[in-house]
C-alpha cells in the first residue's frame, strides 16, 4: 500500500470574518503528484500556503506521514524541513551568493556537515546545468536561472513533499520551459510527491495525477488527471479550461 504524506480535514481559513477557505479535504500519497487548479482568487495560493504555515489556517487538521500536527511555531519549523516550497518571487537572499542560498538551510537549519552539503549542492547544481553560477550573486541571474536555483535550494533539504506555487508566473515564456522540465524529472526520475499551483493547462495534464479544482474557496471537484482535461465533472470546470484556451 502506498504510503500517504499528507492528509488535510475540513480545513478553514478567515482573514478577520471573511472566509476564504471552506471545508478542504484531500489527502496525497508518496509519489503522487497533485495540481491545484482555477481561477484567479479561488484559494490555491492561500490553500498551499497553508500546507506549511506560512498561512495559518482557522480551523481543521493537517496530518503529515499519518501525524496530526499540533500547530505550534516549532512544530510548523520542523514540519518545513520535509515540505519544500518554492514561491514565484524565488525569495533568494540577494546578499549571499548561489551556494551560500542553498547551504543555508542544509548547515544552519538541519545542522549537516559543510563539506556534504556542499557536495550535494554542486551536484543538484551540476543537474540542473547551473555549476558555472555558484559564486554569483542573484542579482546577477535571470529569472528561469533564479527559479531553478530556489527549486535546488528547497530539494537541498531533502524534502519528502515539494510545494510549488505559481513558480513560472514571474518568467519570460522562453524561460518557462527550462524550469517545467526540471519539475517533470523530478516526478518521473525522482518519484517525488508534489503539489503544484500552475497556470500552464498542457503542463499540468502532463504531469497531473489528480486535480484538485477550486472556486471561490471551495473545493469543486477532484478528479483523475487525464480525466479532467478530457471531461471535468462540473461545469465551471469545464468553463474554466475553455477560457484557459486549454
Amino acid at each position: 500500500m502506498t504510503k500517504e504524506i499528507l492528509r488535510i480535514e475540513k480545513l478553514n481559513k478567515f482573514y478577520d470574518k471573511r472566509q476564504v477557505l471552506f471545508n478542504i479535504d484531500f489527502s496525497i500519497k508518496q509519489g503522487e503528484v497533485l495540481a491545484l487548479l482555477g481561477p484567479s482568487g479561488s484559494g490555491k495560493s492561500t490553500l498551499i500556503r497553508c500546507l506549511n504555515g506560512l498561512e495559518h489556517f482557522s480551523s481543521g487538521n493537517l496530518f503529515f506521514a499519518g501525524k496530526k500536527l499540533v500547530p505550534t511555531e516549532k512544530n510548523w519549523q520542523r514540519l518545513r524541513q520535509k515540505i519544500g516550497m518554492v514561491f514565484q518571487s524565488y525569495d533568494l537572499f540577494p546578499n549571499l551568493n548561489v551556494l551560500d542560498n542553498i547551504l543555508l538551510g542544509p548547515t544552519k537549519v538541519q545542522k549537516k556537515n559543510h563539506d556534504q552539503a556542499k557536495q550535494e549542492a554542486i551536484s543538484l547544481l551540476q543537474r540542473i546545468g547551473l555549476t558555472d553560477y555558484t559564486a554569483a550573486y542573484p542579482r546577477q541571474l535571470s529569472g528561469g536561472q533564479k527559479q531553478r536555483i530556489a527549486i535546488v535550494r528547497a530539494l537541498a533539504l531533502h524534502p519528502e513533499l515539494m510545494l510549488f506555487d505559481e513558480v513560472t508566473a514571474s518568467l519570460d515564456p522562453e524561460m518557462v520551459r527550462g524550469v517545467l522540465e526540471i519539475i517533470k524529472e523530478l516526478s518521473e526520475k525522482d518519484n517525488m510527491t508534489m503539489i503544484i499551483v500552475t497556470h500552464e493547462m498542457n503542463f499540468a495534464e502532463q504531469i497531473a495525477d489528480r486535480v484538485l479544482f477550486l472556486d471561490d474557496g471551495h473545493v469543486l471537484e477532484e478528479t483523475d488527471g487525464k480525466q479532467f482535461f478530457v471531461n471535468a465533472q462540473t461545469k465551471r470546470a469545464r468553463e474554466f479550461l475553455e477560457s484557459m484556451k486549454f
